[in-house]
């Protein structure tokens, strides 16, 4: 009962020590103790190690309290779940690993009417049925009987049918948050979207906001409930085509399609409403199509995406912020999907930010600023805000759906970007960092300067 104790204040002494270095301590393929990273650069976690190491730690209840501090910063998707499980049990339940989905409800696709007429023999009912045709799918969801957890339902499901494809209708979050309020630096002007077609899976945007009001946006609900603003899309679809006095986003006056798959209720933003999304979007023909979102892998969102890369889509998803040590995140970790990490002013990899193979580019994800929803700017930070800037690039390389120009563009990118970490493509930085220019910084951090190259 003793051991815990000991190692806490071990790991924290650690953490204490290793803080100095940070900036050497960028790497990849890092192991973990007791879910929180080795070797974990603390830059941006300043704050939480600096009260510690001028107080001192006289307990394994105070190291219990800092390091749940710093994990707070790198486990949001891990948090986030437990608190919608905890906070809307009549909405959502957990699967076999603790995630969490639509509760009562399991996705087919390409269910047969002989599957359908066993499933319903069995007990289940058939709540939708729909073709997505854009993407070429076609999508069941199924009811089970009273009684039967949505975990027991899918392995029910896959006896009856072996030759069919379910899976759970899991829920995706936000990769990034919002600060205080901010004033973004005047923007150097020049840039234009003007012509461009961006898609966004996220909730809706405040369209009445300075750095939005001028655009055209065009918005579709796909959770149930109807659509809903949230502070998430408005940062985001601002950073990718935003366009007001002292600000401009990546791709300024881009034309912005958002497919809202939140809305109001706790069920929002599970896999069959980002793939109904995803399919509109694929209907109006946005070339680019930018997910700040992250979960678990999915049969159903898997499908869609394969659909999307192979009429040549390019989708780009933010790697998450869940840290060094985490399984990679979807739909970021799907193949031919490009995976964006977050760096700040310094060029840095955020210290939270996912890693791993599939990732394709860093972008400025930190000490920059973007819409607020309530009015004016506010800081944002995370991965979420770092894959817009990227999108907005391969929107400008990128005109039209197709596979060889996609593949084309995505490398016309990789020839851009600024090699940072290990040389080469690394699992930290993929192949380096893009569109630096593009990020919006606040006007105080207009006189600190670059920074110095991470190595």
């Amino acid at each position: 009962m003793r051991r815990r104790p000991v190692a806490l204040l071990t790991l924290l002494a650690g953490l204490l020590a290793a803080q100095p270095a940070a900036a050497q301590l960028v790497g990849g393929g890092l192991p973990s103790v007791g879910g929180l990273p080795v070797g974990l650069p603390l830059r941006g976690l300043e704050t939480t190690v600096e009260d510690v190491r001028t107080r001192a730690v006289r307990s394994p209840a105070d190291a219990s309290r800092v390091l749940g501090a710093v994990s707070d910063r790198v486990e949001p998707y891990r948090r986030q779940a437990r608190n919608l499980l905890r906070r809307s049990p009549d909405a959502v339940e957990p699967d076999d690993l603790g995630q969490p989905v639509v509760r009562g409800e399991v996705a087919g696709l390409g269910v047969t009417a002989a599957a359908l007429a066993r499933a319903r023999a069995a007990g289940f009912q058939l709540q939708t049925q729909e073709a997505i045709e854009s993407l070429g799918l076609a999508t069941v969801v199924l009811a089970p009987p009273r009684g039967m957890s949505a975990r027991e339902a899918l392995r029910r499901l896959r006896a009856l049918d072996p030759a069919g494809r379910y899976d759970l209708n899991h829920i995706y979050f936000e990769s990034g948050g919002g600060g205080g309020a901010a004033t973004p630096e005047p923007a150097a002007g020049g840039r234009s979207g003007r012509g461009l077609r961006i898609g966004l899976v996220d909730g809706s945007a405040a369209t009445r906001e300075p750095a939005l009001a001028g655009l055209q946006i065009t918005q579709q609900a796909f959770a149930p409930g109807g659509a809903k603003v949230t502070a998430h899309a408005t940062a985001v679809a601002s950073l990718l085509a935003g366009s007001t006095a002292g600000f401009q986003g990546a791709a300024p006056g881009a034309a912005l399609y958002i497919a809202d798959v939140y809305g109001p209720t706790a069920a929002g933003g599970s896999a069959m409403a980002l793939a109904r999304g995803l399919g509109w979007l694929a209907r109006v023909r946005t070339p680019v199509i930018n997910v700040s979102l992250v979960g678990p892998r999915n049969a159903v969102l898997e499908a869609a995406v394969e659909a999307l890369v192979a009429r040549g889509y390019i989708l780009v998803a933010a790697v998450g912020n869940d840290g060094p040590g985490a399984a990679p995140l979807y739909p970021a970790a799907y193949p031919g999907v490009v995976a964006v990490t977050g760096v700040d002013a310094r060029r840095r990899v955020l210290p939270e930010a996912g890693r791993g193979a599939h990732v394709a580019f860093a972008a400025p994800g930190a000490d920059m600023v973007a819409a607020s929803a309530s009015g004016g700017f506010t800081g944002v930070r995370g991965t979420s805000f770092a894959a817009p800037l990227a999108a907005a690039r391969l929107a400008e390389l990128s005109p039209a759906p197709d596979p060889v120009g996609a593949a084309r563009a995505i490398e016309a990118l990789g020839r851009e970007a600024a090699d940072l970490g290990a040389p080469g493509r690394d699992p930290v930085y993929g192949r380096g960092l893009v569109a630096a220019d593009l990020a919006v910084r606040p006007s105080a951090l207009a006189a600190q300067g670059p920074g110095s190259r991470p190595r």
